[in-house]
């Protein structure tokens, strides 16, 4: 497929569910663009702005702009169960034709496990528009087993041959392509990140308000602060953790529970009147960046399912230590002894051990934040935007 008559730029539509905080920042960089004319098709949408998320249990509406300075489109979704957490969550029969109406010179996919993108993909692969496939899966958790394992393998082989070519996010996710059959030439590094100057900056008014904070939860200045932020649920071991820091013998440390989920009467029990635990409710995406700094070090320890774990990015951008588990999509990318710590997923003893290790030295989690801000910005939105690029120029020049 050729560039569009007469026009200077090439022209990219995207096609991703909903409106994600994480996305936005790019699209918006990338409309900004001389070199590139950008539209986002979003699949799934709420009528005002606040889309039910199925791990906070709870209507969610983020409270910084996701939807402005970049041109997009909300294509009718006629599921009856509309949303993500189902294959026929995304059933939008106008998808392809209101895409290919816009003449893209190529199209961007985030994900395939849906019937209007998995039909699509297929669709773009027939019609011969070049296409670029993007999604975070890994093989952390496993292949699967028996026939319906051998089955999923198949299926995803198939469908892998229809992009043109792939964005792969880490490590991790490259070789999951690679066990499904993609080979090099087809996969492109364009990591996962955040915007970093937004968590950032301003460091001296976040840092003045997290310690108002803190003094407002009663924390004194000599408690090691560790934070888990996020869904609860059982995937990412929330009560696992609090185990773990309630079987240390260190009293300084303490851990903030930050988030909402199924888990949340079991989170509030197992607190109780601890002085070792502060319960947070759910935060917006605005106060994040305070949020992180109530804490000395972040903590991921997800046992499944956690593709990447963007909130390490998050914390590391606000200058915090991460402690994570291996089960963990950014682990080999991101975390290194100079910023944090991975841990074995499933071994009770060893989250344990790295907590204490960590809290051991004051000093050296201090070191830890100082590198992991540093090293965040090898992960913020501007490489993204221009590996992007880079892949997107060496795949049309095909």
């Amino acid at each position: 497929m050729t560039r569009a008559a007469g026009s200077a730029a090439v022209r990219l539509a995207f096609v991703v569910s909903h409106p994600i905080q994480y996305y936005a920042p790019l699209y918006q960089r990338l409309a900004r663009r001389g070199d590139v004319a950008i539209k986002v098709f979003y699949t799934w949408h709420a009528a005002q702005g606040a889309a039910p998320d199925h791990g906070f249990g709870q209507p969610i509406a983020w409270d910084i702009p996701l939807t402005e300075g970049y041109d997009h489109e909300r294509v009718p979704n006629t599921s009856s169960d509309p949303g993500t957490h189902r294959f026929l969550g995304l059933a939008n029969p106008e998808l392809a034709a209101r895409v290919l109406a816009w003449r893209p010179d190529a199209v961007h996919v985030t994900g395939w496990a849906w019937l209007s993108h998995l039909l699509l993909l297929r669709t773009l692969h027939r019609a011969g528009v070049p296409t670029l496939f993007r999604g975070d899966s890994h093989l952390l958790d496993g292949t699967g087993s028996g026939a319906l394992g051998a089955a999923r393998r198949a299926l995803r082989r198939r469908v892998f041959r229809w992009p043109t070519a792939f964005l792969d996010v880490g490590e991790a996710n490259r070789r999951y392509y690679e066990a499904h059959g993609v080979d090099g030439a087809r996969l492109c590094r364009s990591p996962h990140s955040v915007d970093v100057a937004r968590f950032a900056e301003p460091a001296d008014r976040h840092a003045a308000q997290a310690r108002e904070w803190r003094a407002r939860l009663g924390i004194g200045g000599d408690r090691i602060v560790l934070l888990y932020a996020g869904k609860f649920e059982p995937r990412k071991q929330p009560l696992e953790l609090m185990r773990a820091v309630r079987g240390l013998a260190d009293r300084r440390i303490l851990l903030i529970m930050a988030g909402a989920g199924e888990l949340d009467a079991e989170v509030r029990a197992l607190a109780g009147d601890d002085d070792r635990f502060r319960l947070l409710p759910f935060q917006n995406q605005s106060r994040m960046p305070v949020v992180y700094r109530l804490a000395d070090a972040f903590v991921l320890p997800s046992a499944y399912g956690e593709t990447w774990g963007l909130g390490v990015n998050e914390a590391m951008a606000c200058g915090r230590a991460v402690l994570v588990s291996d089960r963990v999509g950014c682990a080999a990318d991101v975390v290194d002894g100079s910023c944090g710590r991975v841990f074995r997923a499933g071994d009770p003893g060893a989250l344990a051990a790295a907590l204490a290790a960590l809290a051991a030295d004051p000093a050296q989690l201090a070191r830890m934040g100082a590198s992991a801000a540093r090293k965040a910005w090898n992960f913020d939105i501007a490489v993204t935007e221009e590996t992007l690029m880079a892949c997107l120029a060496r795949m049309l020049a095909r």
